[in-house]
């Protein structure tokens, strides 16, 4: 994270950075990779690909609609990122399935993707009604 400081206060240089979210998001999708890495070579372009574009997602969603100045799109950019961490939910379901997650590291795993999920939540109802 690149940050300035002004007048000796050190300041981010982008708002989402501060954002806990946002920090939250980027370890797991950072873990997500790993998973991903971790696959074998025969599940790295259907199962590996599609987690590493959908944990990625999560940050990514919630950096571009923390740049958004009308509520509605930062409604919608958060949304997506919702929905990106329910799809990620869904992957490792099927990669536990195939026998490449121990049944602790999806409950750490599913674990930390609720709580992002409820901390989108808290980041929309924030924004305030539609």
């Amino acid at each position: 994270m690149v940050s300035t400081v002004l007048n000796g206060v050190e300041k981010v240089a982008f708002k989402f950075e501060s954002f806990d979210v946002w920090k939250r998001a980027i370890e797991f999708a950072d873990k997500m990779f790993d998973v991903a890495d971790s696959l074998p070579q025969k599940y790295q372009f259907s199962l590996g690909e599609q987690l590493r574009r959908a944990a990625l997602s999560i940050p990514t969603n919630l950096a571009e609609g923390s740049g958004r100045d009308n509520p509605k799109e930062k409604r919608y950019f958060y949304g997506l990122a919702k929905g990106s961490v329910y799809e990620v939910v869904s992957l490792l379901v099927m990669i536990g399935k195939r026998g490449h997650l121990t049944r602790e590291e999806y409950r750490r795993y599913y674990g930390e993707a609720d709580e992002i999920a409820a901390m989108i939540t808290g980041a929309i109802r924030a924004v305030g009604p539609s």
